[in-house]
């Protein structure tokens, strides 16, 4: 018996590469911070400011 109502998607496809995006950013700026000799928690933090500052940017770059 066919589903005559499927659910909506959690995230729409344009969130996901958003998001997906801020994390590849957050992610390299953690970890060149670290490799920069930089401490585990100042690569957290610079982690946590490039995953903001990229969803933002890609928010506006990114048509809605």
């Amino acid at each position: 018996m066919p589903q005559t109502n499927p659910q909506p998607p959690l995230l729409t496809q344009r969130a996901a590469v958003i998001l997906m995006l801020g994390i590849l950013c957050a992610v390299a700026a953690a970890v060149l911070t670290v490799l920069a000799g930089g401490a585990l928690a100042s690569g957290f933090l610079a982690g946590g400011g490039a995953f903001v500052a990229a969803v933002l940017f890609f928010n506006m770059i990114i048509a809605g």
